[in-house]
């Protein structure tokens, strides 16, 4: 269909089955901010916030990337490194031909095919993070700093790569925040909502932006951050990708913040009451908002549903606690494998994907803790993926056995999968609460041993393989009888 920069008419675009089925991307959060590779360490995000509110988010940040804004706020740990590291006249800009000379090296085919071979179904690169620096050789440079820009088409060469693969490309693009046009630091949340650019020359400016990478790479997912500026109609934009990519998708950070709504939220009251509101939010694992505007599917960030999530959705974390590379992060500041895995079959189960961020090094090499952790994911998918990919949730996302086992459902093609998140102790397990059709069949996933099933009244009693390798999850193949 042909869509019309209306609200109506691009609310009638459905996700399409490609992205329901992809449950896997790769996020690369990699620019100036990776040559310090700074932020502190040993800090939980969550428990961070809990502790200390957003205020203590944005000074002691654990996140490499918001480098630029921590070093504007006096007293951070960020701004201290900085000028103990590269002296008191070391400015920000200064990275620039550190990161371009470092980006000589980078091989984007060698980058991609780390990504297909764990699994991954399709790559979002950030082409602008919030310092406003540009991964791509733009027509529409920065008005305020000349050569603004990498050397490198970063953002032609890896979308190159991806597609020669058989992955999707996706960008994301800062669309509300640009530290070059502003340089008040973001302290709490209230000031993160007055930091937004919305001056006519710089929301000419971002809408450049998205047209041009629409136009000349051609990505099938739009993933803006942070909200966008008012005085566009983002119906204009989401109606042209739409009618260029039919088959394309549109995440949820697009909130655009009227003028009397800035201004409300600067006073006090109001000011206090919203930087306690979006600290319960974040901490209940909602870190995406209610929108009255369209989008194809909500980003919560490092959150996830109880239950099964009508709306399409996808989780976005690091690996590590920063996005940005971090050269001060160690093992433990990084997801466990068995974390991973848990957590991906749990959001994959409630209709959600995973897009886990790589954070490289300034030459484009992922770190050795981050690839070891992508390969172990990958190694895993290779027995698992059959339960993963093209499935969509069951009736319910969760179960348990008798014995205390957690379980995890998805669904496809009559077939239903049952995750076990533990190693079974005994040579038959029991689920809770599980009628399947009779004559029905089982097997595990990377064992050819057929299992035997036996309905107990409302339970399913299934036998396990002997000589199980341990992992973090087992999955049981029922091919339900019809």
């Amino acid at each position: 269909m042909s869509y019309k920069p209306k609200k109506k008419s691009v609310k009638k675009h459905k996700v399409p089955e490609w992205f329901h089925d992809a449950k896997f991307g790769i996020f690369i959060h990699w620019g100036l901010y990776s040559v310090p590779a700074f932020a502190t360490r040993g800090i939980d995000i969550k428990e961070n916030v809990r502790k200390h509110g957003f205020e203590g988010q944005f000074k002691d940040s654990c996140y490499g990337e918001w480098y630029l804004n921590s070093l504007r706020i006096d007293g951070s740990p960020t701004q201290k490194y900085h000028r103990e590291t590269y002296g008191e006249d070391f400015s920000h800009d200064d990275f620039i031909p550190m990161f371009n000379e470092a980006i000589k090296n980078w091989k984007p085919e060698e980058m991609v095919e780390l990504f297909k071979k764990v699994g991954a179904r399709y790559v979002v690169l950030v082409t602008k993070h919030h310092d406003g620096f540009l991964l791509w050789p733009s027509e529409f440079p920065n008005p305020r700093k000349k050569g603004y820009m990498a050397n490198r088409d970063i953002v032609g060469e890896l979308t190159a790569a991806v597609r020669k693969v058989g992955l999707e490309m996706g960008f994301y693009y800062s669309g509300t925040l640009d530290w070059s046009f502003n340089p008040e630091p973001i302290k709490d949340v209230s000031s993160m909502t007055q930091n937004g650019v919305t001056d006519p020359e710089y929301v000419e400016y971002a809408n450049n932006h998205w047209y041009e990478l629409i136009d000349k790479y051609g990505p099938k997912i739009l993933w803006n951050d942070i909200g966008y500026p008012s005085g566009t109609n983002l119906n204009d934009i989401f109606a042209y990708f739409y009618n260029k990519f039919p088959d394309g998708v549109i995440n949820d950070r697009w909130l655009q913040i009227p003028k009397w709504v800035r201004w409300f939220l600067r006073q006090y009251i109001p000011r206090k009451i919203l930087n306690w509101a979006a600290k319960r939010v974040f901490l209940k694992g909602k870190a995406s908002m209610p929108v009255n505007y369209h989008c194809d599917y909500v980003t919560p960030e490092y959150g996830v549903f109880k239950g099964i999530n009508k709306k399409k959705w996808e989780q976005t974390r690091g690996i590590g606690n920063s996005f940005g590379y971090n050269q001060f992060e160690t093992e433990e500041d990084h997801l466990k494998f068995e974390e991973l895995i848990h957590m991906f079959v749990d959001l994959v189960s409630k209709n959600g994907n995973l897009l886990l961020n790589v954070g490289p090094m300034a030459d484009g090499t992922i770190p050795e803790i981050q690839e070891r952790r992508l390969l172990e994911l990958g190694k895993w998918l290779e027995v698992n993926g059959e339960a993963i990919f093209r499935t969509r949730p069951w009736i319910r996302a969760e179960g348990i056995t008798t014995d205390g086992i957690e379980i995890r459902f998805t669904q496809k093609e009559g077939m239903l999968f049952v995750f076990l998140l533990d190693k079974p102790k005994n040579k038959q397990i029991t689920i809770k609460s599980l009628k399947i059709t009779e004559n029905s069949k089982a097997e595990m996933l990377g064992y050819d041993e057929k299992l035997t099933l036996k309905q107990l009244e409302k339970d399913l009693s299934i036998s396990i393989p002997a000589n199980l390798e341990e992992s973090p999850a087992y999955a049981i193949k029922i091919i339900l009888d019809k």
